[in-house]
């Protein structure tokens, strides 16, 4: 794909955001406009865009507009919305339409019915990992000691029950511990699971996250951050197994640095 000279960035909270635009910005393109959203966009964004435009979760007309008076025609989700925010919508007309339209109401049915709006005004979705390449997570070790015996086949096991609620669209993370599924993801998203799991499992726990059996992956990627090894190593957790060629690893270098420090490993499967 030839690089875009403008380049539109619909920014949940976290990170991914800013190095998304870092990436980009090294990547040759000229011009980013950042869609944010109130009590969810880290406000330092707007140092590393061109235009930012602040609204509420739900002002879809308001994104639509945004982006053709930017003259935008590529577009990239990068970073989560808060569920909270998301029982908390005040949808406009256009997304209560949109909404309305809708037999289920998840992350995935949402974002595909915003990218056809996009596409209707001529903005491409672009996959979320894109400028991102060299962050996906590679095969084997990534960080931390070598897996037990016990812990690879906790993460034998995980795999196949993380790939099974990942095709129901329940979540994409489960914690085990001694072959027994102590936590499952739901909506609540992947911090919350895992401190759940590590309660339970008080210690040594082993967290398995993947991408849906069919992913688009223009959106709602798995993605783990230094927040999520700071909040494994508080639940204890020993151990995090990752899918690999479709798992963002942000800020590659600090999450490998404090899962050593932490003593969890991290592997690409």
């Amino acid at each position: 794909m030839q690089t875009p000279q403008i380049l539109g960035i619909i920014a949940g909270n976290g990170v991914y955001p800013r190095l998304l635009a870092n990436s980009a910005r090294k990547a040759g393109v000229s011009k980013i406009v950042a869609a944010a959203f109130s009590n969810e966009t880290d406000p330092a964004l707007e140092h590393q865009v061109d235009v930012c435009e602040w609204m509420r979760v739900g002002q879809l007309s308001r994104l639509l507009k945004f982006f053709r008076t930017q003259n935008t025609h590529h577009a990239i989700m990068a970073g989560q919305i808060a569920p909270k925010n998301l029982f908390d919508l005040r949808p406009d007309w256009k997304a209560l339409m949109l909404l309305g339209k809708l037999k289920q109401r998840n992350a995935e049915s949402i974002f595909a019915a915003i990218a056809d709006e996009l596409t209707k005004i001529d903005v491409a979705l672009l996959p979320a990992t894109t400028f991102l390449k060299d962050s996906l997570a590679r095969p084997g070790l990534i960080a931390g000691p070598k897996l037990s015996r016990s812990e690879e086949e906790d993460a034998e096991l995980g795999w196949k029950i993380a790939k099974e609620i990942a095709r129901l669209d329940i979540g994409q993370t489960v914690i085990v511990k001694n072959g027994t599924i102590v936590a499952v993801e739901a909506l609540e998203g992947t911090n919350d699971a895992i401190k759940r799991g590590g309660a339970l499992a008080r210690e040594g726990a082993v967290m398995i996250k993947v991408a849906k059996p069919n992913q688009d992956m223009r959106f709602d990627v798995p993605v783990i951050g230094v927040e999520t090894i700071h909040t494994a190593a508080e639940a204890r957790l020993r151990v995090i197994a990752v899918e690999v060629g479709k798992t963002l690893l942000l800020e590659h270098e600090p999450i490998v640095e404090l899962a050593n420090r932490s003593k969890i490993s991290i592997i690409g499967r």
